[in-house]
């Protein structure tokens, strides 16, 4: 599945994979992050414990097709990131699914506790940090790319007026927004 299906879509630049189908709630505030800025993307279901093979394979694609990163959602044991990292140079950004046992905090701890030598950049449990796993692709995207800059400029302009449009306790602006 990826972004547009059309043969004159754009190649994607972000890969967003996750351990199973039950976790794309979780991964859509990624996945609307990165539309929202015009990255394009692919998605994919891969499972560190039920399709082992597939990893090596999806991650030399990574790099053969210059994802600047993949965005891997996992929940419970929550192997995929680490796995996935293990396969590919391209960076991997680990997004903890919450799980109804632990909340998510068994799916943390997997992803952010690695050996060292393969990294995985870790985010909070959960949507938000699917949403700010987007945000820090557009982050590295946006070192080199002025559209995906000004689109990532844009969305925090907008974050920030709207706090600013927001009704104050004291009914005056906040400190330095005069």
């Amino acid at each position: 599945m990826t972004t547009d299906a059309s043969a004159s879509a754009p190649p994607p630049r972000v890969g967003v994979v996750m351990g199973s189908r039950s976790d794309f709630d979780t991964m859509q505030g990624a996945l609307d992050a990165l539309r929202d800025l015009g990255i394009p993307y692919e998605v994919r279901v891969l499972s560190a414990h039920r399709t082992p093979a597939l990893l090596p394979t999806y991650g030399a694609r990574a790099e053969r097709l210059g994802f600047a990163c993949v965005i891997a959602g996992a929940g419970g044991a929550a192997h995929l990131p680490g796995m996935l990292a293990a396969f590919t140079r391209v960076p991997v950004l680990g997004v903890p699914v919450q799980s109804r046992a632990l909340s998510g905090q068994d799916s943390l701890l997997s992803i952010v506790q690695m050996p060292a030598g393969v990294p995985v950049a870790t985010f909070a449990i959960g949507a938000a940090g699917a949403k700010n796993a987007a945000l820090f692709a557009a982050a590295i995207l946006a070192t080199t790319d002025p559209e995906v800059r000004a689109a990532l400029d844009a969305f925090r302009a907008r974050q920030t007026q709207a706090v600013l449009d927001e009704p104050h306790f004291d009914g005056h602006p906040p400190a330095g927004a005069e």
